[in-house]
């Protein structure tokens, strides 16, 4: 006797077919999910067999197993614990019972199909047959005798037939199931293999990455997490990626494909990797398509951390020029790693060489050189002082990029025979050498004229001598002198009330700092300009001397310095050129 039933699977179906499955292809995946469970639930080695629309020649698809089956009461009972199941969560909760995985795999069908017929028998019982409707009826009656096992039958929805061909199904079944421990044919084509790829020894992993991802990696790290019954492989890119569009990693979960670009198995600095795992004990969220983050996902993640960053302390140890090899490639990532652990940054300071006044060289190499390491962290500030810092014997490396700022000052606190400096550009004069007395006297009626002129930029003059010789002048600002310079700017931009407080910080210092406009008295050109004896000419060049230095040194022009270019150069010219005009 066939029993029609009536039940609100509506709105379960348009919960997965909306806000918890991506595409409709899940439904070859949910549905080899059941089969499989069905199978272990027997305990006996099984098949699953697909038949694609082509195959059974009436546009259906079928799927068979040889497992478990259910009753009648099982197949009622698979209804009303997901009947119950009105939200996402509790879909998710719901798969960890068999009957609730079943029946949630089981209506995913509804994706593609208007119609599902469910032909099942346990041993020892009747074979049940249900028949689902995507509008909520459904009705069981007395099935077919059959051997223990249950068919699973879909009659497409209009518009959705494509889903069941042979080739979809064919690729799905072995994108998804191709790992099962069961065989798994489709229209009688074997779709699983023997073993999984990286259990084959290095070769078959190699191979598995080049067929799948479609690149050789650098490098092939074994993964093994026992407590997550978790085994796999990381591949090391042989190229570096922008850790904003890596893709995600390859997860099986009892070697069904869970998801191809799951995120959160790796720790956020690990994205030189791309992994393949099989895990028993992970688990998914109510989608089947990403990992639940929980205490083990957490575990999980920090053991794989641990085993990638062994991979580098032993390539570090028994081939440092490969690992010299890796840097160049993926240093964001190690150096992302070293800002808070102590072994990755003692191996970056080894291995990753760094822009330096002196040539590259590690920061090991470095310290071992000039004893400091002392860094400035503005890419144009090194470009000013490099050659000049050099030639007074001051060596300083470039701490602008990503990272190298932080991973110096981090070694300074971790190991305190290790003095780390950030360069003020102000002390760099103080390694000039100072005039003769004698000198410093005849010259004074020039530093006075060059202090008057360049007094309403707030900027000091002040002559020494120094290398290079052909470099004439040098505009120093520390950063004392900065920070004031920013302070009265913004003072005199903002309205009364934040004046006046603006005010009261600058007057908090007895002393202030300003910039410095350092001439060399080496320079042959300098010499000249100190001898002019004609203070408006001389006043011009020096004027001309400091627009030069701040546009070598890459100086940000303030209006001010901008009118004084162009009036100083105008009145060079103007004294240039002889005629009878001049004012």
């Amino acid at each position: 006797m066939t029993n029609t039933f009536q039940v609100d699977l509506r709105g379960i179906v348009d919960l997965l077919s909306h806000h918890l499955y991506a595409s409709p292809r899940v439904y070859v995946r949910e549905l080899l999910q059941n089969a499989v469970d069905a199978i272990t639930a027997a305990g006996t080695p099984g098949v699953v067999t697909i038949a694609s629309a082509e195959h059974t020649g009436d546009g259906t698809l079928r799927i068979a197993d040889d497992g478990i089956g259910l009753t009648e009461a099982q197949v009622h009972e698979l209804l009303a614990t997901i009947g119950r199941s009105s939200k996402r969560d509790e879909l998710g909760f719901a798969r960890h019972e068999f009957l609730g995985q079943f029946g949630i795999g089981l209506l995913s069908c509804f994706l593609v199909a208007d119609e599902i017929r469910v032909h099942t028998r346990r041993d020892g019982a009747p074979a049940v047959l249900w028949t689902g409707f995507a509008d909520g009826r459904y009705a069981v009656a007395p099935g077919e005798d059959r051997e223990p096992g249950t068919t699973v039958t879909l009659t497409p929805r209009r518009g959705t037939e494509h889903w069941l061909t042979g080739a979809t199904v064919t690729e799905l079944a072995r994108l998804y199931g191709s790992f099962l421990p069961v065989t798994v044919t489709v229209d009688g084509t074997r779709t699983t293999v023997d073993s999984l790829p990286w259990k084959g020894g290095l070769r078959p992993a190699l191979d598995y990455a080049q067929q799948t991802f479609g690149f050789h990696p650098f490098d092939v790290i074994e993964l093994n997490v026992p407590e997550a019954g978790l085994t796999g492989v990381a591949y090391v890119l042989p190229t570096s990626v922008n850790p904003a569009s890596r893709g995600g990693h390859r997860v099986y979960l009892k070697q069904m494909l869970l998801a191809e670009s799951v995120e959160g198995l790796l720790p956020e600095w690990a994205f030189f990797a791309r992994c393949v795992v099989d895990s028993t004990e992970l688990r998914p969220t109510a989608s089947r398509e990403a990992l639940y983050d929980d205490s083990l996902l957490e575990a999980t993640r920090d053991a794989i951390a641990d085993q990638l960053r062994g991979w580098l302390v032993r390539l570090s140890v028994a081939d440092p020029g490969r690992l010299r090899a890796f840097l160049n490639v993926h240093y964001v990532s190690v150096k992302a790693l070293a800002l808070h652990d102590d072994e990755m940054l003692r191996l970056v300071e080894q291995y990753w060489d760094m822009e330096t006044n002196a040539g590259r060289l590690t920061l090991a190499e470095f310290r071992a050189r000039y004893g400091v390491i002392r860094y400035v962290k503005d890419g144009d500030e090194f470009r000013r002082l490099a050659a000049v810092a050099a030639a007074q014997d001051v060596f300083l490396i470039n701490g602008t990029y990503l990272y190298d700022a932080e991973l110096m000052d981090r070694l300074g606190r971790i190991d305190s025979s290790i003095v780390v400096e950030r360069m003020d550009p102000g002390e760099l004069a103080t390694r000039f050498e100072e005039l003769p007395a004698a000198t410093e006297v005849d010259l004074m009626p020039f530093l006075l004229t060059a202090q008057r002129r360049l007094d309403p930029l707030g900027c000091e003059v002040v002559m020494r001598a120094f290398d290079p010789d052909q470099l004439p002048a040098l505009f120093l600002k520390t950063r004392s002198a900065e920070f004031y310079q920013e302070l009265r700017e913004t003072r005199d931009r903002a309205d009364d009330v934040w004046g006046g407080v603006l005010d009261s910080v600058d007057s908090y210092s007895v002393t202030r700092d300003r910039p410095q406009l350092v001439l060399n008295h080496r320079n042959p050109l300098v010499r000249r300009v100190c001898a002019l004896g004609d203070e408006e000419l001389t006043g011009l060049a020096v004027e001309a001397l400091y627009g030069q230095a701040l546009l070598l040194g890459y100086h940000p022009l303030r209006p001010q310095d901008t009118a004084l270019l162009n009036t100083s150069f105008l009145g060079l010219l103007d004294r240039a050129v002889p005629g009878q005009d001049r004012a």
